[in-house]
């Protein structure tokens, strides 16, 4: 899955405008008291640092050493955050290859981030400053969305940084993941050269539902409808292979921290079962049309799809097999589960176990 180090799609983004368009677009957080504020940024760092030795023991997982701290943040400074990292991701460089469509791109990239700004709550960052990553927590929308499920503050920032520090714990414990990562996003983000005909007619296929790719019986992240029907509709074969391998890691990693906040939560978070109800209900609540065309366009349901699909193959293999054995799956690219793996979990064991 190794691409080339050129004409990559992130050096035709103009990454420094992008994050100067976001967060002149990003929206103010919740009004907030400087009490609240400088309470609620405390109360994150030291959730992060309590989670950490909790989700450590639930996993089996060995980070090695004392975690470094985690870095809480306003939208504005996420946005900043994100764009370096999706900079480094994409092969970007300081100038973009042309100004004009640089900037057009970093416009376009600034919009989106703008949007996911006022939704995300934490993130880590594989590719962040430092050996070890970097794990990001957002305080405005830890704020508005505690406020929003009314739930005991204490016991939601906690809950977050389980969720958050399992990445880490997960990326940390398997320093392969962040080069397996930057493989695939580099065929993804790789210019192929490839005929522009041979790309229009796919996409002619998949708009008149023709289209061989995606709507796999296999692999139900391989959805025909929707940006990774598109996607997926315009790529070339490596590009789709990468793909794939990309959704499946996702859908592992969201899965196994999902698993990880449910099994530490009973034991250190007294709302848990109100937080995690309230919680899936925002997830699925209906939004307005708006805001539900840019979910779909920027595959933030998808994304909610890999947390219980994930969820579901971390569940039944730790059943069957256990932890120990389950975490054979952290030893390499080998031991990852394909696509239609995860939604046939028995398929995983006998293959890997």
């Amino acid at each position: 899955m190794t691409a080339p180090a050129e004409l990559t799609i992130g050096r035709a983004v103009d990454w420094r405008f992008a994050a100067t368009v976001g967060e002149r677009l990003a929206r103010p957080g919740p009004p907030a008291t400087e009490y609240t504020r400088r309470k609620v940024i405390d109360d994150l760092t030291s959730a992060a640092k309590a989670a950490e030795p909790l989700v450590r023991e639930v996993t089996g997982l060995d980070t090695g050493g004392d975690a470094p701290e985690a870095r809480v943040v306003d939208r504005p400074e996420w946005i900043r955050s994100a764009a370096e990292s999706m900079r480094v991701m994409t092969g970007g460089t300081e100038k973009p290859r042309g100004f004009l469509t640089g900037r057009v791109a970093g416009a376009q990239t600034g919009a989106v981030l703008a949007f996911v700004a006022s939704g995300i709550l934490g993130q880590y960052d594989p590719f962040g400053a430092g050996e070890r990553g970097c794990l990001l927590l957002v305080y405005p929308n830890v704020i508005a969305v505690e406020r929003q499920l009314r739930v005991e503050p204490s016991d939601f920032r906690l809950w977050v940084c389980l969720h958050e520090v399992t990445h880490r714990v997960q990326f940390t414990a398997s320093p392969w993941l962040s080069g397996y990562m930057s493989q695939a996003l580099g065929v993804l983000t790789h210019d192929s050269g490839e005929d522009i005909m041979r790309v229009v007619r796919r996409f002619a296929d998949f708009v008149r539902g023709r289209g061989e790719f995606g709507n796999s019986r296999d692999d139900p992240s391989a959805s025909s409808s929707g940006i990774l029907g598109l996607l997926r509709a315009v790529q070339s074969e490596s590009q789709r292979e990468a793909l794939d391998h990309l959704l499946a890691l996702g859908t592992l990693l969201e899965g196994h921290a999902d698993y990880v906040m449910d099994a530490v939560g009973p034991m250190v978070v007294p709302s848990v079962a109100t937080i995690r109800r309230r919680f899936d209900d925002r997830r699925h609540r209906k939004q307005p049309p708006l805001q539900r065309l840019l979910r779909v366009v920027l595959g933030i349901d998808a994304k909610i799809s890999q947390y219980t699909r994930g969820k579901a193959f971390v569940d039944y293999v730790v059943s069957r097999v256990g932890m120990e054995r389950f975490n054979t799956v952290w030893s390499g690219p080998a031991a990852l589960p394909l696509p239609a793996e995860i939604a046939d979990p028995q398929r995983w064991i006998d293959r890997v176990l």
